[in-house]
């Protein structure tokens, strides 16, 4: 829970004393979140190996400099596979996760991976909540142009998750919907640290409220928890998931942390999504 004891004690400072301006907050928290780099770790490099750079140009809105996303494409043997847009969480840039891209793969999912804005080799900028929301669009939209006669999915892990869910309600050609290692809401985040009785939830400008949209997602959700995460507790993934629409389905990994539910969960995983969305 360290990354979200650090930004609760942080928040906690500005209830005290609020002497910084609200564009200074807000700056804050988004790089406190985000935590915006192009970090891995060696794990991620081997993985990415073989893996196509993929360039997406775009201009977020009318009169703004042009904007690029890099991401990572790996394709599935099968040509008609279903395709799967990986959106991930903070800190790490795309190839970081690369080992996960690569077992959602041998689920059967072609798979694009791209860096938000602020991340990797996209465009350098301090990434925000809306902005991510920016880059999921542009991914989805440019996987819809490129495959429009094949399946496609969202997946988000951890900070992704969130961002997948928005996604999903914004979109409507969607297969379904995978989440991972997520949460309900940074506030709901916070009140899981120590820090949890400070009154900060009103000075928290990037929210992440997936939990007031899940139940307007269209399409199947699937929720998955590892039982031992301790960076995202347990619970919040269990009450995202129920206040989503049918058709849903919970996946409780047991011994999985945050980073390694998606590897001893791959048999879980199978199983889960021929349940729920028809996939073998």
């Amino acid at each position: 829970m360290k990354r979200w004891t650090l930004l609760a004690a942080a928040l906690l400072a500005f209830v005290i004393s609020v002497m910084a301006g609200c564009s200074t907050l807000d700056e804050r928290q988004r790089a406190w979140i985000f935590q915006p780099s192009d970090r891995t770790w060696g794990g991620g490099l081997a993985a990415a190996e073989g893996m196509k750079d993929v360039w997406i140009d775009f201009n977020a809105r009318a009169g703004d400099a042009p904007s690029q996303l890099h991401g990572l494409w790996l394709p599935a043997e099968n040509p008609r596979a279903p395709v799967l847009l990986y959106l991930h969480g903070a800190r790490y840039n795309v190839t970081g996760s690369a080992p996960r891209m690569r077992r959602m793969q041998e689920l059967g999912f072609a798979v694009l991976g791209v860096d938000y804005r602020g991340f990797g080799k996209s465009t350098q900028t301090l990434p925000s909540e809306e902005s991510a929301y920016e880059d999921a669009r542009v991914a989805w939209d440019w996987l819809a142009k490129t495959y429009p006669d094949r399946p496609r999915y969202i997946f988000g892990h951890s900070l992704g998750g969130p961002i997948a869910i928005h996604l999903a309600t914004e979109v409507k050609d969607e297969s379904g919907t995978i989440v991972e290692g997520t949460f309900t809401s940074i506030a709901d985040v916070i009140g899981t640290t120590k820090w949890g009785w400070a009154p900060v939830s009103l000075l928290i400008t990037q929210r992440f409220e997936a939990v007031r949209k899940v139940d307007k997602i269209g399409s199947p959700l699937l929720v998955v928890h590892g039982g031992e995460d301790r960076l995202i507790a347990p619970s919040l993934g269990r009450k995202l998931y129920e206040a989503a629409a049918q058709p849903k389905l919970f996946m409780l990994v047991e011994g999985g942390s945050h980073h390694n539910t998606n590897s001893i969960g791959q048999a879980q995983y199978r199983q889960a999504l021929a349940q729920l969305f028809s996939l073998k």
